[in-house]
């Protein structure tokens, strides 16, 4: 009863759409209507009379302008091509156990089995519509939808003819954490929506909105004045168009998937409820995994090529510390859902690849600086060079400040020019080179040397709203922060420049990508980081590379947290607040007492990239 109420709405409301078209045809075909009686009236003699000629001429010249202008847009409409989702399209050959699942699933469920499967690089799953022509349109390399994604290998990149049920696109991370059990129960309510999208007013509804939002799109780009002009009033009856229909085409959708789920009730019920729990804790490893570990290692021109199955460590990780995740940790003796892939890690590796490219921004291909790394090599190819490159250019932005490289450590230092951690400990508590005490004597601090703020010209525009960005409230660290800011977004500049795409970008049609790679990041995971934790992060960094240089430490992965410092095998948890005490307080004892407690020597020159 559920199922018949929510598509029956879904129905009416597609009417309420397709009403919308009609009436804007109706509105284009008036002015011809009128000039056709005036012009039979005319030739009849029944409409004749000294004014009426001239009528007849101006209303026919308008209703001609409103055909070619009503013409127009409709060409415009149907030629723009709606935007898809960034995929790695899955080939039945290369999964056709899933492939046999998702139709066993929707034979139960009498609706019509999808024509296709897509992963994507989120936790999320849903039905596309790829039926437009361009979709259709063959591309001279095996690409994935993004352009420049290798398909993997036996996964054609476009269809030779148009689909006639919506492609099905599953969550990646679902794959590989979730059972087959589970994944049946959570895909049950998106294949259910294939029934309603087969009937042919909800078809012929989406397809007119689809066509309104991306010529939308094309109409907002930039071109020369004259298309400007005129896009422009193409682009106001298309806004027009879709904002009377808008609401229509919201409780159309809200229908189709009250439709949905109440016909996929029948099917695993009492396993979705467990599955729902599965949805919930993925979300919250991928999350985790992208921040703290995939990010790091996307900033240092490297992509883990295998992130799906770190999300499987990541969660197992998560549950073997979180006593509330207990009971997920047995679900891993079931087969798990990337079993009906045949070559999981390929497809890993696609969407691994597409991910980068989503939420970082990464070439399309690899190269000497963007390469794959595997979760063995993380440790020595990315958390080993991203604490040495940022200690480099901690200590760059110190020579550009002025900043004394003699640490006055005394006479044990092999390099006393060198880098050392001294000297940033030095700088940061406000006492002057020659002024620090060997590192063994943890008395009293005595009162701080007050000194001239050193010469900050070169970072002076970037430092005189650090306050306000969150920059540390020392004057030092305020200054040191700014350098820092400013050096990065040099950086950060200098590689997007030498990615940018040498072809024109802007240029948008049928046979043409939607996107470019200007556009990308599609979804950047974390806004800039503030110059307090620009600061936080490369004197950590400094420490770490003291502490392997000089006490025998090592880099490891936390699953959880990303980069972190092994100290005889176990990870060192307490680094954080010693850090922030010195570049927010000015206050090196709580830092000094754990370096030697730890061995660790920071007048000892440390080896940068």
């Amino acid at each position: 009863m559920g199922v018949e109420v929510g598509a029956q709405a879904a129905r009416s409301r597609a009417l309420a759409v397709l009403r919308v078209r009609s009436r804007a045809l109706a509105v284009a075909l008036l002015p011809a209507a009128v000039a056709v009686v005036l012009l039979v009236g005319g030739s009849t003699g029944q409409i004749d009379g000294p004014g009426w000629a001239v009528t007849r001429r101006i209303v026919s010249g308008f209703a001609l302008f409103v055909l070619l202008a009503a013409a127009g847009i409709a060409l415009v409409v149907a030629r723009s091509r709606p935007a898809v989702s960034p995929t790695v399209t899955i080939a039945e050959e290369s999964a056709p156990d899933l492939y046999r699942m998702v139709r066993d699933l929707a034979d139960r469920l009498e609706v019509p089995a999808p024509s296709a499967i897509a992963l994507t690089p989120d936790c999320d799953s849903w039905l596309e519509d790829r039926t437009h022509r361009a979709h259709g349109t063959p591309r001279p390399e095996a690409r994935d939808e993004i352009e420049g994604v290798p398909a993997v290998r036996g996964l054609p990149s476009a269809h030779r003819r148009p689909p006639a049920a919506p492609v099905l696109v599953i969550g990646s991370p679902f794959l590989w954490w979730m059972r087959v059990g589970e994944l049946r129960a959570v895909l049950a309510p998106v294949v259910a929506g294939t029934g309603p999208s087969a009937h042919p007013d909800i078809a012929a509804a989406r397809r007119f909105v689809r066509g309104l939002d991306a010529a939308v799109a094309v109409t907002s780009e930039p071109r020369g004045p004259l298309s400007r002009t005129v896009l422009g009033g193409v682009g106001w009856v298309v806004r027009l168009l879709l904002r009377s229909c808008r609401g229509h085409a919201a409780e159309m959708e809200r229908g189709v998937a009250a439709a949905a789920a109440e016909r996929a009730q029948a099917v695993d019920y009492g396993l979705r409820i467990v599955a729902q729990e599965q949805v919930g804790l993925a979300y919250a490893g991928w999350d985790r995994l992208l921040t703290r570990v995939a990010l790091p290692a996307w900033r240092m021109g490297r992509w883990p090529s295998r992130l799906d199955a770190g999300v499987v460590a990541a969660l197992t990780e998560l549950s073997r510390r979180d006593r509330l995740a207990e009971g997920f940790a047995s679900r891993l003796g079931e087969r798990p859902a990337c079993d009906l892939l045949e070559e999981p890690g390929a497809i890993d590796e696609a969407a691994s690849l597409l991910a980068a490219r989503l939420f970082h921004g990464g070439p399309a291909e690899t190269g000497p600086d963007w390469a794959p790394v595997d979760w063995d090599e993380y440790p020595d190819e990315v958390v080993d060079r991203k604490w040495r490159t940022d200690a480099a250019r901690l200590h760059r932005v110190l020579d550009a400040l002025g900043v004394s490289r003699s640490s006055g450590a005394g006479a044990g230092a092999s390099d006393p020019e060198g880098p050392t951690l001294a000297r940033v400990m030095d700088h940061l508590s406000d006492r002057e080179p020659g002024e620090s005490r060997e590192s063994g004597d943890l008395g009293e601090l005595g009162d701080p040397v007050v000194v001239e703020r050193p010469e900050t010209a070169a970072y002076e525009d970037e430092d005189e709203d650090e306050d306000e960005d969150g920059g540390p409230e020392n004057e030092r660290s305020s200054a040191l922060a700014a350098g820092l800011s400013a050096e990065v977004a040099r950086e950060e500049a200098a590689v997007s420049a030498a990615s940018a795409p040498s072809g024109a970008a802007g240029q948008v049609g049928p046979d043409m990508p939607l996107w470019d790679d200007g556009s990308l990041p599609l979804f950047p995971l974390q806004p800039p980081r503030t110059g307090r934790e620009l600061l936080a992060d490369h004197v950590t960094a400094m420490v770490c590379c003291a502490a392997m240089d000089t006490a025998g430490a090592a880099p490891g992965l936390d699953w959880l947290d990303g980069p972190s410092l092994l100290i005889n095998g176990e990870r060192s948890v307490d680094l954080g607040p010693r850090v922030l005490s010195l570049i927010e307080e000015g206050d090196p004892a709580p830092l000094r007492t754990w370096l030697l407690h730890l061995g660790i020597r920071p007048e000892k020159p440390v080896r940068l990239v």
